[in-house]
């Protein structure tokens, strides 16, 4: 969730997700086809598939939807999870839901300390999730930041070290609310990435450029390898240097392959709307190490990931969205998750399946959305 905006969810599963990417395959067929229904091509690559908002202001069991960040596949539960991001007084909750085509909620799980206490916004700020081989859940709070591990059963039961200049000042040098926004396990199971959604301080110090809200361009991604031994069952082996556009921040960053990533940056300016821009990472697996640079504006330009444009959804077919604030494309809203389902080499293109973070504000919308695209 942006600071600016804080002021003003086995074999069911595997067949929805292969329904998904066989509809925005014929999707992306039909639309690239010539004669076929160009208007809903996302330039560069993209074409839209589709959205719905029936998840927005939806409730399960008494308790309202909304305030959803990241999204991953949950084959255990047959569809997809999402965290809630600040639930306020409420205890900290991942939601599930099947078919983002046509969203029905299944349930929540309550997140709890390792004593079965529940997390609460006053110590627990999810923003990012991901589900382990296992079955149990990865989820980023941005109050520290960190990285935990939770059971079926929604207790805690590990957590992965984040190096210490993570922290929020004055402890380290991050900045409040603009920490561990992105998180992602490989699909092989041997990688999980955690994304730092606005700069470290140190990364700024030598002049690097001001991108818009006086940020510096340059995020770091912590990458963790499997390993049994270590803390959490995963090992921080480096960190990657990647740049953002002009006043972007990453609102996502989802592994599609190991060292493939699709990053969401973002914006939101009051009276103008959204803007999500999706590009596609193909080198994180031999990306250069830049956890040992002080501050990544000194770093050679080899050292930070190059990036392909995938999709600009501002540019995308309106598809008739409703919006309730100025938008510049009513299709827009504060996408915060990220769902790729990538098809095999040669067998059409990937589904990416993003939610928006509706802050549980009565303006904004719970949405989610459905492209296709090739990725690299």
């Amino acid at each position: 969730m942006t600071p600016i905006r804080r002021i003003v969810l086995a074999a069911a599963a595997a067949a929805a997700l292969a329904c998904s990417a066989a509809t925005a395959a014929a999707a992306s067929t039909a639309a690239m086809a010539p004669g076929g229904p160009r208007g809903r091509a996302c330039p560069p690559t993209a074409v839209a598939v589709g959205f719905s908002d029936a998840l927005d202001k939806a409730s399960i069991d008494g308790v309202a939807v909304g305030g959803l960040s990241g999204l991953a596949a949950d084959r255990r539960s047959g569809g997809y999870v999402a965290v809630q991001d600040h639930s306020g007084t409420e205890p900290a909750r991942l939601f599930f839901f099947r078919d983002p085509r046509h969203p029905t909620p299944t349930g929540t799980l309550t997140l709890r300390r390792p004593d079965g206490t529940p997390y609460d916004a006053s110590s627990f700020d999810g923003e990012g999730v991901a589900v382990l081989p296992d079955g149990r859940f990865l989820v980023s709070s941005e109050t520290e930041p960190s990285v935990r591990v939770f059971g079926r059963d929604g207790r805690q039961a590990g957590e992965l070290p984040v190096p210490a200049r993570f922290a929020v000042a004055p402890a380290g040098e991050a900045t409040a609310n603009a920490t561990l926004e992105g998180l992602s396990v490989s699909p092989s199971g041997r990688f999980v990435y955690a994304t730092m959604e606005g700069a470290l301080a140190g990364d700024a110090q030598a002049g690097g450029g001001q991108t818009g809200g006086g940020q510096a361009p340059f995020r770091r991604i912590l990458v963790y390898a499997a390993d049994s031994g270590a803390p959490g069952g995963f090992r921080l082996t480096r960190q990657i240097g990647y740049q953002v556009d002009p006043g972007n921040r990453i609102a996502e960053a989802t592994a599609y392959g190991d060292g493939r990533l699709v990053v969401l940056e973002a914006s939101f300016t009051p009276n103008v709307g959204n803007t999500a821009t999706l590009y596609a990472v193909t080198s994180a697996d031999r990306a250069p190490d830049v956890g040992g640079i002080a501050d990544l504006a000194t770093a050679p330009a080899a050292d930070i990931v190059a990036k392909r444009p995938v999709a600009d959804l501002v540019r995308c077919p309106t598809l008739g969205a409703p919006s309730r604030e100025p938008q510049l494309n009513p299709l827009l809203d504060n996408y915060e998750g990220l769902a790729v389902a990538a098809a095999p080499v040669g067998r059409g293109p990937a589904t990416l399946t993003l939610i928006s973070d509706d802050n549980l504000a009565a303006t904004q919308i719970t949405r989610l959305l459905t492209l296709a695209a090739p990725l690299p």
